[in-house]
C-alpha cells in the first residue's frame, strides 16, 4: 500500500528510486531489468534468416524478464510463404514495426547490398521518429553497416546503442576475396567501424575471437566489448530417440548412422571437408544429411552427384516447429568454419545442436574458440580444416561404439543447460544494456 501512494505522486521513474533507497535488494533485480530497449534488425520471423530466429528468441526472452521491448525490421526476404508482413504487429507483448521497403534481389550480393543501404536509410528515421521512447538501441550487423544509423543518431541527439556483431566487415569480404584488403571501400569502411564503435555504449560480439578482433582493429573500445555466446532452447529442442522420431522415419533415417549439417551452407563454411569425408565413407552404412540453403548448396550439391556419391540426403530450410524433429534425426551433427574466417563468425547452429543432445563434430582452424569450447563441454570432437581422415575415424568410432555417442550427446546437452540457455544468455544482455542505458560503457568480459 505505502508503494502503491508514493507510485501516485511521483513520476514513474523517481518513484522506483525512492522505494529503492527504502527497499535495496528486494527491488534491485526489477530495477536492472526495467528500462525500453528498441532492437534493430533487417531479419526477423516470418524470415527463416538464423539472424531473425535468434533475434526473435532474444526479444522474447528479455521481454519475459522485464525489458519493454520493440523491433524495427524489414519485410520478409526468407520467409517460406510470403512477402510481405504486416507494417505494425503485435507478437505477444513485443511490438513489431516494419519497413516498406522490400528485400531486393535478395540472393544476390549487389541486391543484397542495395537493400540493406534502403533499410539502413529507414532505422536512421525510425530512430529519428522515436527520440525519447526507448532507453537504448540495440543494432544488429545485419546489414553490415546498419550501425551507422546509430552513430549518426547519436551524433545529433545522443541516442544510446549498442551494436551486436554477428558477422564482422570488411574483414569477411577480405577473406573471401570478394576485395582487396587495400581497396579504398576497405580503409573507408573500417575508419566507418571505429567511428561507429568509439561512439557506441557496448559493443557484443560472439566469441573471444570476434573481440579480440575489434580490439585489434580499434584498441579504444576495448572496454566495452563483450562476449555474448548464442543460444539453443532446450525446452524447444529435447533429446528424441530416432525410432519415435517421425523425421527421421519418414526420410528413412532409423537404421543408418546419420551425419546432419543443418543450417546455412554459406561461404564461411568448410563443406570440402565434409565432401571427402563422405567420399571415404560411400561404402559404408552412413547416411549424410544436409538441410538448409546459402550460397554453395547447389555446387555442394552438383560435386556430390558428379562424385556419384549416394549416401547424401539435401533438404529444405525446415519449418520452425519441425526443427524439433529434423535436429534429433541424427547421430551426429555437423559445424564447420572456413580457414581464415574464425575470428569473423560464430556459428548459431551449434547451440540447438547441443540442445538436441547429440554428440558434435566441428570443422575449423585449430585457432578457433570452438575446440576450447568441446574440451571443456566434452561433446564432441575439433577436426582441423581437410583432415577428413580424423572425420571419417570418429564417424566410425561412433557408429561402431553407440555408448559413446550417448555420452557425448548427455554432455552436449548438460553443457548447453549450464551455459547457454535463453535466460542465461538474455541476463548478459541485460547487463550490457542496463551499462549502456546509464552512460557506463566499461563493462568488457
Amino acid at each position: 500500500m505505502v508503494a502503491n501512494n508514493l507510485i501516485s505522486k511521483m513520476p514513474l521513474r523517481s518513484s522506483f528510486n525512492r522505494l529503492n533507497q527504502v527497499h535495496g535488494s528486494q527491488l534491485s533485480e526489477f530495477g536492472s531489468n526495467w528500462m525500453s530497449v528498441s532492437v534493430i534488425t533487417e531479419f526477423f520471423p516470418p524470415d527463416y534468416a538464423a539472424t531473425g530466429q535468434l533475434i526473435e528468441e532474444l526479444v522474447n526472452e528479455l521481454e519475459k524478464q522485464g525489458v519493454t521491448i520493440k523491433v524495427f525490421t524489414g519485410q520478409p526476404g526468407y520467409a517460406f510463404t510470403t512477402s510481405e508482413a504486416p507494417a505494425s504487429e503485435q507478437r505477444g507483448n513485443v511490438l513489431v514495426r516494419r519497413s516498406r521497403s522490400t528485400q531486393m534481389w535478395s540472393g544476390r550480393i549487389r541486391g543484397k547490398a542495395v537493400g540493406g543501404v534502403l533499410f539502413t536509410l529507414r532505422a536512421f528515421l525510425h530512430i529519428l521518429r522515436n527520440y525519447g521512447k526507448s532507453d537504448v538501441f540495440l543494432l544488429t550487423s545485419a546489414p553490415p553497416f546498419l550501425p551507422v544509423a546509430g552513430y549518426f543518431s547519436h551524433l545529433l541527439w545522443k541516442f544510446p546503442y549498442v551494436c551486436l556483431i554477428y558477422d564482422l566487415y570488411p574483414d569477411i569480404a577480405i577473406a573471401l576475396r570478394v576485395v582487396a584488403k587495400n581497396h579504398w571501400l576497405v580503409k573507408f569502411w573500417r575508419a566507418i567501424n571505429r567511428k561507429v564503435w568509439q561512439s557506441s555504449q557496448g559493443i557484443i560480439v560472439l566469441s573471444p575471437a570476434m573481440k579480440e578482433r575489434v580490439i585489434a582493429i580499434c584498441p579504444e573500445v576495448a572496454d566495452k566489448v563483450s562476449v555474448i555466446h548464442s543460444w539453443g532452447d532446450p525446452k524447444l529442442i529435447v533429446p528424441i530417440a530416432k525410432e519415435n522420431n517421425w523425421f527421421a522415419k519418414k526420410h528413412n533415417l532409423v537404421n543408418k548412422f546419420t551425419v546432419l549439417y543443418s543450417g546455412n551452407m554459406g561461404r564461411c563454411h568448410d563443406l570440402d571437408t565434409i565432401l571427402a569425408t563422405a567420399q571415404q565413407l560411400q561404402n559404408q552404412p552412413i547416411q549424410f544429411v544436409c538441410i538448409g540453403g546459402g550460397p554453395k548448396r547447389e555446387s555442394f550439391i552438383q560435386d556430390v552427384a558428379r562424385l556419384g556419391l549416394k549416401n547424401f540426403l539435401f533438404l529444405p530450410y525446415q519449418e520452425k516447429n519441425v526443427l524439433p524433429y529434423s535436429l534429433t534425426a541424427c547421430d551426429l551433427a555437423l559445424v564447420s568454419v572456413e580457414e581464415g574466417l574464425e575470428s569473423l563468425v560464430a556459428p548459431s547452429k551449434l547451440y540447438p545442436a547441443l540442445a538436441a543432445g547429440r554428440p558434435i563434430a566441428v570443422v575449423c582452424p585449430k585457432t578457433c574458440y570452438l575446440p576450447e569450447l568441446i574440451a571443456d563441454g566434452k561433446f564432441g570432437i575439433a577436426i582441423e580444416n581437410g583432415d577428413s581422415n580424423a572425420l571419417s575415424e570418429f564417424i566410425l568410432q561412433l557408429s561402431s561404439h553407440p555408448q559413446i555417442a550417448e555420452k557425448m550427446g548427455q554432455s552436449a546437452r548438460e553443457y548447453l543447460q549450464s551455459n547457454f540457455t535463453p535466460e542465461i544468455i538474455a541476463k548478459q544482455y541485460i547487463n550490457v544494456l542496463n551499462y549502456s542505458r546509464d552512460g557506463n560503457c566499461s563493462h568488457s568480459n
